[in-house]
């Protein structure tokens, strides 16, 4: 609890706790940097699941992937920066839970997929395994939980 209650206790929380425009602005580039993960990922999982067939995976992955990757980076630092404001707040919140433990997962997901030897495979232009798109529909599944878990903090605090 001491390392929440310094974070809490940081300046740049204090900043935006206090602010009536930073704060707001925070959040919403939170909220771009999830949509730029988000739909690089769901653009990508449904590539992997069939659609979009006419563009080739080898065309369409490495930009998605470095896009999920900025998304993400940006998303983890503003969500850190609205986690600073009430840290002890959101640590007993089920729903922030819920979206880190679905995140953990999603990021597992992932991690999982590009040692799938599968996945170097259907990148090269190859027909998707039946485990890769299997990775795909949970990627879907999770990330879609993840933005529904994140929605639903506000209605728990």
């Amino acid at each position: 609890m001491e390392l929440l209650q310094a974070l809490s206790d940081w300046q740049v929380a204090a900043l935006l706790r206090r602010s009536a425009i930073l704060y707001p602005l925070v959040n919403a580039a939170h909220i771009l940097c999830f949509g730029l993960l988000v739909g690089a990922i769901v653009t990508l999982d449904l590539r992997l699941l069939g659609l979009f067939r006419r563009h080739p995976l080898a065309h369409l992955g490495p930009p998605l992937r470095r896009m999920a990757g900025v998304g993400l980076g940006l998303a983890a630092l503003t969500g850190l920066l609205l986690f600073s404001t009430r840290p002890v707040a959101y640590v007993e919140n089920p729903a922030f839970l819920v979206k880190l433990g679905l995140i953990g997962l999603g990021l597992l997901n992932v991690v999982l997929l590009h040692r799938n030897r599968h996945w170097r495979r259907a990148v090269e232009g190859g027909a998707a395994h039946p485990s890769v798109r299997a990775a795909a529909l949970v990627s879907l599944l999770v990330w879609t939980g993840v933005v529904i878990a994140g929605r639903w903090i506000g209605f728990l605090q």
